[in-house]
């Protein structure tokens, strides 16, 4: 039987955002990506609809002991569900997870929805701007200019600022590896390492010239990471 591992995207991310993943690890785990119902949240606890979405694809999948990896909404998902449900959770990967703080100091995105604004903030995301294709910036900006699925981010994005997790964390007893960018301006650096002090048994590795997705700027360099912590882990 592989392992099974699951990959939960970001408030604005794709499925691809997991493709190298998902391409290194598909061969010796079985990989899920669920699509995160961001924009079938109810008006209220629109992060515990989320957390909920989770628990029952777990159980509908009959999956045991999973790998959970999360990138910046998908790890405070990944969070709740853990902490929630630690006998079934055999790792926790954070990226450029929210659940302590965000920088939201972005002007009214997503309301403002001219082409070089969301530009401007998709390409805020990375250490390189070049990461933010035109497919990317292009697929942030069609939610941005759908008053549903705008008024929907915008609910989990609040939800998600209200629950503060580090109440959770110490509950955590998965063992967590933290990925990080160094130059992650959305999590900074600053929240991996208040993470790290907080949940019981934690590996921080940061990723230099690399900010809020690492799995997309430093592809190799994050399947190393994630590849030499859950082999060490199957060693011990």
């Amino acid at each position: 039987m592989k392992q099974s591992m699951i990959l939960l995207h970001g408030l604005f991310g794709q499925l691809s955002n997991w493709d190298s993943v998902v391409e290194q690890f598909g061969v010796s785990y079985n990989v899920y990506v669920p699509a995160l119902p961001i924009y079938d949240t109810p008006k209220d606890e629109s992060l515990f609809f989320l957390l909920e979405f989770l628990e029952g694809f777990i159980k509908d999948n009959d999956l045991k002991n999973v790998i959970l990896v999360g990138n910046s909404l998908g790890g405070h998902v990944a969070i709740l569900y853990a902490s929630r449900h630690s006998y079934n959770v055999k790792n926790l990967i954070l990226t450029g997870s929210s659940g302590l703080y965000e920088n939201t100091n972005m002007g009214s995105f997503p309301k403002r929805s001219t082409a070089a604004y969301i530009k401007a903030r998709v390409e805020y995301t990375f250490h390189d701007p070049a990461i933010a294709t035109e497919a990317l910036i292009s697929q942030v900006l069609s939610i941005t200019v759908d008053s549903q699925k705008c008024l929907s981010v915008l609910r989990v994005a609040k939800s998600a600022q209200r629950h503060y997790v580090a109440d959770l964390l110490p509950q955590i007893s998965a063992p967590t590896l933290l990925i990080w960018g160094r130059d992650d301006r959305i999590t900074p650096i600053h929240v991996a390492r208040e993470f790290a002090g907080m949940i019981p048994d934690t590996k921080l590795v940061i990723l230099n010239e690399c900010g809020h997705a690492p799995m997309m700027e430093k592809p190799e360099e994050f399947n190393f990471a994630l590849q030499h912590y859950l082999h060490e882990g199957i060693t011990k």
